[in-house]
């Protein structure tokens, strides 16, 4: 599967996450048929307000964008225990979402990444959740950095179901 086959306008509101920046807001297709503990991971940290005042903790350009440690420093996550992995065939290209992880494919909690290119080395390797489909101009503008002298942070993280 690859990003160009997650259409946009079929999008439901339960399935559609808002990372609102300084710059715009950024809206993810979330992708529960390919990960559905990881999206219900998501949707209830969103729903809780864990993301919103995250920083963007290791920004790499031509690769990636992470974000979800608390801690900003990217050792942290939330409270809830771990996931097993969700692995699958879905090409990790720009604006494809995946969770961070240790060494141990069974360790992601709350961190994920946006890829900014191309990142199919990444395939089977780290569980995607999310495709961006408006709003990557966004995600470039992010400060670069491991981590950004300045980093940017989530002002707000919403289903679009919940939002206005």
């Amino acid at each position: 599967m690859t990003a160009s086959s997650v259409a946009h306008a079929d999008t439901d509101k339960e399935n559609l996450l808002y990372l609102d920046l300084d710059y715009g807001r950024v809206e993810i297709k979330l992708l529960p048929d390919i990960a559905p503990n990881h999206v219900a991971r998501i949707k209830k940290l969103t729903r809780d307000g864990f993301y919103d005042g995250i920083v963007w903790h290791r920004v790499i350009s031509g690769f990636m964008a992470q974000t979800g440690d608390p801690t900003g420093t990217g050792t942290g996550g939330s409270d809830m225990p771990d996931l097993k992995a969700e692995f699958s065939d879905y090409n990790y290209e720009r604006g494809t979402i995946g969770m961070a992880r240790t060494a141990n494919p069974d360790s992601a909690n709350s961190q994920f990444f946006i890829c900014f290119d191309d990142c199919s080395f990444l395939n089977g390797q780290y569980t995607v959740w999310g495709q961006v489909v408006e709003g990557m101009k966004y995600v470039d503008m992010i400060e670069k950095g491991e981590p950004p002298a300045s980093p940017d942070k989530i002002i707000k993280a919403s289903i679009a179901a919940d939002a206005p």
